[in-house]
């Protein structure tokens, strides 16, 4: 481990590192003070809640393949720099509407789509921007860091969360957000990175870019299918975190706090995750990636069957080493596999096949509750888990892609403060 912190001494790295962390540690705020904040207005129920949750999601699926054309035709640390900026905005402006106690459904809803739009323009320039910043070999390294902190952010977010919001309220909570958003946007203007992006004069159209993204996503059956999986996999976890849990927290778990204890615990696995994930070589890992969907389904499982508190966080945090290992796995296994000019592009197809079906979830989330109720709403969720991810390891490309089968790519950025001094000192 000692060995694999070195990384942090590279200028670039430490700055980006940074900057996710800090991004992180708000967005652990925003999504408890929105819950609670949109809940206690004056007529909310959890249908409410849906549609305004709903709207950042479905903003989120429409800009995101827009946003992967971007980050591969323009500088990547700069597309993240504004979408930051962006996301600073919406969630400042949600901030007022809490505290002035104004706040009318139409307007928390533009403002949520403001923040899904500021989303799909960060992911695949995030994403990208990492084999710009260390080389081939350390790529693992790196996203196992990056997760680090981010992980220990939300530990941190979601620890305070639920007390900011019953000491200050969830206006001046989603403040603390905006800010924190604020100083990932100046850790990234720092990275200044060297353009590796397609010369204007030999750009083609945007539609082109799409085409040829399409084209790398879809000649990959190892790729294609677990994002089919994900898709369903998603659509339920988006209404259990975003409206049923809050719901359940609200009617046994304590409200607002034992809700944070939850998602905490959850966050504590992703550490645990992450330490794993950065020793771990899978010969096989989108194998590995697609059995790791399975613990997701503990949660909604364990709340169906009306578990207590405890029961509830520890399988949280088992859900949480299972996610954030096959999520540094999964995104080593794209920076490897995909081209680096096509990179921002084919994730964004990766994520917008991931959340397509996310705000359904959000939508369905609500009535499925008035409807059938929470604890069977839960139950459901979990067998859709469960039947999406056995069904996907059918796949022979997800059975068989192997890392020994090509070799890793050259770094296309070899600069002093990146890939040959860092190659050195590890």
């Amino acid at each position: 481990m000692r060995q694999d912190l070195v990384i942090l001494r590279d200028r670039r790295f430490s700055l980006l590192f940074a900057a996710r962390t800090s991004s992180m540690l708000g967005g652990a705020f925003g999504p408890v003070a929105l819950a609670f904040g949109v809940l206690a207005l004056p007529g909310a129920t959890a249908m409410t809640l849906s549609v305004v949750v709903a709207a950042e999601s479905l903003s989120m699926v429409v800009f995101m393949l827009l946003g992967g054309v971007i980050a591969d035709r323009l500088p990547r640390y700069r597309v993240m720099m504004s979408a930051d900026l962006a996301a600073a905005a919406a969630w400042g402006g949600l901030a007022v509407l809490l505290i002035t106690g104004w706040a009318p459904l139409w307007l928390l809803v533009t403002l949520s789509a403001v923040a899904g739009m500021a989303t799909a323009m960060f992911f695949p320039a995030s994403t990208g921007v990492v084999p710009e910043v260390v080389p081939a070999e350390r790529l693992q390294t790196a996203n196992g860091l990056l997760r680090l902190g981010m992980n220990g952010a939300r530990v941190s977010g979601f620890a305070l969360a639920g007390g900011c919001v019953a000491v200050l309220g969830a206006g001046w909570t989603m403040v603390i957000n905006a800010g924190l958003l604020l100083a990932s946007a100046a850790f990234t203007a720092g990275l200044r990175l060297p353009p590796v992006s397609t010369p204007l004069s030999e750009r083609g159209s945007m539609l082109r870019d799409l085409r040829e993204g399409w084209q790398e996503f879809r000649s990959r059956t190892w790729l294609w299918v677990p994002v089919v999986q994900f898709s369903f996999v998603v659509m339920v976890l988006q209404g259990v975190w975003s409206v049923i849990g809050p719901v359940v927290a609200n009617e046994r778990l304590g409200g607002p706090k034992g809700w944070s204890w939850v998602l905490g615990a959850e966050a504590v696995g992703m550490l645990v995750g992450v330490l794993i994930a950065i020793r771990v070589r899978p010969r096989r890992p989108v194998r590995l990636v697609v059995l790791m969907a399975l613990p997701l389904a503990l949660v909604p499982l364990a709340l169906g069957v009306g578990a207590p508190l405890l029961v509830a966080a520890v399988v949280a945090f088992f859900a949480g080493v299972a996610l954030d290992t096959l999520t540094v796995v999964w995104d080593t296994t794209l920076q490897r596999e995909i081209p680096q000019a096509a990179l921002s592009r084919v994730s964004s197809y990766d994520a917008l096949g991931s959340l397509m079906l996310g705000p359904l979830g959000m939508l369905i989330a609500g009535p499925a509750v008035a409807f059938v109720g929470a604890s069977a709403s839960m139950l459901g969720s979990a067998v859709v888990i469960a039947v999406a991810s056995v069904a996907a390891l059918f796949s022979k490309g997800v059975r068989d892609l192997s890392w020994e089968a090509r070799p890793v790519p050259e770094p296309r950025l070899v600069s002093p403060s990146t890939p040959t001094a860092l190659a050195e000192v590890g």
